[in-house]
């Protein structure tokens, strides 16, 4: 069994080094993106602030025209809680996504490199260790069956919350809109 020379250890410390800077990069993206979508909402919120502190005081004089004013800013408000979560989401999901693709991409190059190491040893091996080889490669052929188990398992996961996530915000939405519809028709029989 040959043990790995000068440029394969290069080659797998420069291959961990890019995974290390690949996952650093992901995180920092979906950081930067988040941090954007943040700065996006705040400015957003403080222009609605602006605007609905002076319809209020331009209704302050009518209680039926503030009531009014309330009910009606309860669905937008609703609308933008979860038009933000949604966008949240996505930026979690694109990371995740990028950061499995990067995990995947290094698990097959650990898979491959061990795969071919078991194999050499099992051309250099002492007689009688065929045993052991066979469990080692049954036992990677188990690890990379679980693998896929797993990465089936968490797609799906994912795919679930979003379908999950769309049917909150759909109803949340009519729900908000509902509430403001009969606030406003209650102020409106007044």
């Amino acid at each position: 069994m040959a043990l790995p020379g000068q440029d394969q250890i290069v080659t797998a410390q420069k291959a961990n080094a890019d995974a290390f800077f690949a996952f650093a990069n992901a995180l920092f993206e979906g950081a930067e993106k988040l941090a954007s979508l943040n700065l996006q909402a705040a400015k957003s919120n403080l222009a609605d602030a602006q605007g609905n502190a002076l319809k209020a005081v331009e209704c302050s004089a009518n209680p039926q025209e503030w009531i009014a004013l309330q009910a009606a800013l309860v669905a937008p408000l609703t609308e933008k809680a979860m038009t933000y979560g949604r966008h949240v989401f996505d930026i979690a999901s694109a990371t995740q996504a990028s950061l499995a693709q990067i995990a995947e991409a290094q698990y097959e190059r650990y898979n491959g490199r061990f795969q071919a190491f078991v194999e050499e040893a099992g051309k250099s091996a002492p007689a009688g260790s065929e045993a052991a080889i066979a469990a080692w490669k049954s036992a990677i052929g188990t690890t990379s069956t679980l693998y896929d188990t797993l990465q089936k398992a968490s797609k799906q996961a994912m795919q679930v919350t979003e379908s999950n996530l769309e049917a909150l915000t759909t109803a949340a939405s009519k729900a908000a809109r509902r509430s403001a519809e009969q606030a406003a028709a209650s102020t409106a029989k007044r």
